[in-house]
């Protein structure tokens, strides 16, 4: 017996004993059971039927009103208008707003519009826009935002928007606002509504607390002069809020296979297994270290080495994202956590290389080491030729939404590395080079790289990478080298931000136009105790050095990047002995000592947001290897010397330089770092060498030396 009831999109079905409402998409939102079709419940089912009310999960949420325009005063209280622009400083072109009689054909309420004029200003780069100020304002209990829009063909507009809600981010200056956005397209002559859901403007997880929304009007999206109509914006509930970046993979035969065992706990024996080894001792006597520095570096390197062939999957070559020990290494107290990311892959592909090269294997073990790991590489589920963030390392299936560039672009690199130093695999690093084509992850509009994609939504990620001295510089010339990726694309990262932008650690100086290889754009630089550099991020050392790892910026690009990684380098040595006090020093993303977690850790005068101080890690002492390496070895030792840091398998992953609290864990990533650079330093730039033979990089040499970031 089968009914249908149609109310909001639903249906109702009673079968087989069960009582079912679906969604059009066939999703059940509603279950209940009965044993037989007694007379109460054909009562119930009839009054369902004829009450369809009867059925709603939850009383109805009004909606909430941004603005109506009806008046120059919104209907919410504490709700202002304005026009802004990115930069007020530049005159990037006007806005102007007014509220019109306007009847939109849907609506007898709706008599007034707000009319929305720009101009922008010849050869304009930043963006403008108009936005209301929101008064603290909770939309927690909606899923959509809902407006009224369409073109003024008078004047003429452009067929997409930029929507962006704003809330303050934890922790950081007023100035500096997390943002929720979403472009709408399909903006015609006649009114039309849009329904955006919260969920896709995934920079923002929590809605409440918003301060601003904002229409955004960009140059390369807009036309030079344009105009809209805008109508009743608000917050709805709809109850179908789509799909989130948060929603988990769940993969299936992982799943099984722990519930046969027993649940992940009872599953950790047999993940252990599965590795290549274990370490005999959780820690080495400091004694039993080389006096010689050039030998000290080779035992860190053999033992770094080894543990990270032991720490990987024996069956899969895949390296395990972490295994993290207590205060021994009992099994039964050690969690392994067997999942890799696409970046542990490409380091580790590079390690097999760095390990030949270092003498530690013989080419043919080096050579079947690979074989196995491309082996996997070509058996995982990809979308559009990209590697999903995440895999499972015990069954190889994907745990992850996510396609990300920067990450995606360090497989690339260790591919590129392998092609180049074992001939025998290069056919097969090509195929997997190719089809990944980084046009995809370019927003022609920004000129920038996003930070990736979510499959589930499908939607690109909130943010870009919009700054040049990060880790992701590496990724943005493998796309322009691949001829993906225009050249124009490595300038339009900002060196530095505005002055006006309070929130960045200190304003920058000599923030003027420069022109290098025809391209037009904003240079400037920080200064510490006379020394200049451009900033990154968070002021860590593996956004400063990770891409030193197989590009030789020293060499290629002395006036730039290479002199900037020196200057790095050097204040995070002093800022740590001179500043904090540390007998230490090498700031870094790693584990937190106390074991709560992952920290991002930095200097923060060395970034534009700036990470606050906190654990020293081995990798970022490495890293300097490449830049500053007497330094690198004295600070190497004086961890070795003074912590309990020293494992089987090198050096663990943190230490709390003023209470001595270690974090007993390994990452395939921080210990990948410390091999390579290790490598690099020991055989005279062995793995730089290699990538720069690469034809993608031999395509970008003359734009990474062209520019002087300190003239």
């Amino acid at each position: 017996m089968k009914m249908l009831l149609r109310r909001r999109h639903r249906r109702a079905a009673v079968r087989s004993g069960i009582f079912l409402i679906y969604n059009d998409d066939l999703s059940v939102v509603r279950t209940g059971y009965y044993t037989t079709m007694s007379p109460l419940f054909r009562l119930t089912l009839l009054g369902c039927l004829l009450h369809p009310g009867w059925l709603a999960a939850e009383p109805a949420v009004p909606p909430l009103p941004l603005h109506d325009f009806e008046h120059t005063a919104s209907p919410t209280l504490g709700v202002t208008m304005s026009g802004w622009t990115t930069a007020p400083d530049r005159r990037a072109g006007q806005i102007g707003y007014r509220l019109e009689p306007a009847q939109r054909p849907d609506s007898s309420d709706s008599r007034r519009a707000l009319h929305l004029r720009h101009r922008f200003a010849p050869d304009a780069m930043d963006d403008i826009g108009w936005q209301l100020t929101l008064p603290d304002l909770d939309a927690s209990a909606y899923d959509h935002l809902e407006l009224w829009i369409r073109g003024d063909t008078r004047v003429g507009y452009a067929d997409a928007l930029k929507l962006e809600f704003k809330q303050p981010l934890a922790g950081a200056p007023p100035g500096l606002l997390r943002r929720g956005s979403a472009v709408i397209d399909g903006i015609t002559d006649r009114w039309r509504r849009f329904q955006v859901p919260l969920r896709r403007m995934n920079g923002i997880a929590d809605w409440r607390h918003l301060r601003q929304f904002t229409l955004v009007l960009q140059p390369r999206r807009s036309s030079t002069t344009g105009a809209f109509w805008l109508d009743d914006i608000a917050l709805i509930k709809t109850g179908q809020p789509g799909p989130s970046i948060h929603d988990p993979v769940i993969p299936p035969n992982k799943t099984a296979w722990e519930n046969r065992l027993g649940g992940k706990e009872a599953a950790q024996p047999y993940i252990q297994a599965r590795l290549a080894g274990w370490p005999e001792r959780l820690l080495v006597n400091p004694v039993e270290l080389p006096v010689d520095d050039r030998a000290f570096l080779e035992r860190l390197a053999r033992d770094t080495w080894r543990g990270l062939a032991a720490l990987s999957d024996r069956e899969h070559g895949l390296p395990l994202d972490t295994v993290r020990f207590a205060d021994s290494i009992d099994p039964e107290r050690a969690w392994a956590g067997d999942y890799t990311n696409v970046t542990n892959i490409g380091l580790y592909l590079i390690d097999v290389v760095a390990a030949r090269e270092l003498g530690l294997i013989d080419p043919n073990e080096a050579r079947a080491r690979l074989s196995r790991t491309l082996d996997t590489l070509e058996r995982l589920e990809t979308w559009r030729g990209f590697f999903f963030n995440y895999y499972d390392t015990t069954s190889l299936e994907r745990t992850s939404h996510f396609i990300s560039f920067v990450d995606s672009a360090w497989l690339s690199a260790g591919l590129m590395v392998i092609r180049n130093s074992v001939p025998e695999l290069a056919e097969r690093c090509t195929r997997l080079i190719d089809r990944e084509n980084y046009g995809f992850f370019y927003d022609p509009v920004e000129q920038l790289m996003m930070h990736g994609y979510y499959v589930n939504l499908p939607g690109r990620s909130e943010y870009s990478y919009g700054l040049l001295y990060t880790e992701s510089r590496l990724g943005s010339l493998i796309a322009i080298g691949k001829g993906e990726v225009p050249a124009e694309h490595w300038y339009r990262m900002a060196r530095t931000f505005p002055r006006d932008f309070d929130w960045q650690s200190q304003s920058p100086k000599g923030r003027t136009i420069k022109t290098v290889n025809g391209h037009s754009f904003f240079g400037g630089y920080y200064v510490w105790k006379g020394l200049r550099y451009v900033p990154s991020w968070g002021g860590s050392m593996f956004e400063a050095l990770m891409p030193l790892l197989v590009l030789d910026e020293p060499r290629l690009a002395p006036a730039n990047l290479g002199r900037n990684a020196w200057v790095h380098t050097q204040i995070q040595r002093r800022f740590a002995l001179e500043y904090l006090g540390y007998p230490v020093w090498g700031l870094s993303p790693s584990s937190k000592p106390d074991g709560r977690g992952y920290g991002e850790y930095g200097v923060r005068l060395l970034g534009a947001r700036g990470y606050a101080a906190g654990a020293v890690t081995p990798h970022a002492a490495a890293l300097a290897l490449l830049t500053d390496p007497e330094a690198a070895v004295v600070n190497l030792r004086q961890l070795a010397e003074r912590y309990p840091l020293y494992g089987d398998f090198g050096f663990y992953d943190a230490v709390d330089p003023r209470s001595g609290q270690v974090a007993y864990h390994y990452l395939a990533l921080n210990q990948s770092m410390i091999l390579i650079a290790l490598a690099n330093h020991l055989r005279d730039g062995v793995i730089q060498r290699y990538f720069a033979t690469d034809p993608i990089i031999q395509q970008v040499l003359p734009l990474l030396g062209a520019e002087r970031f300190f003239d």
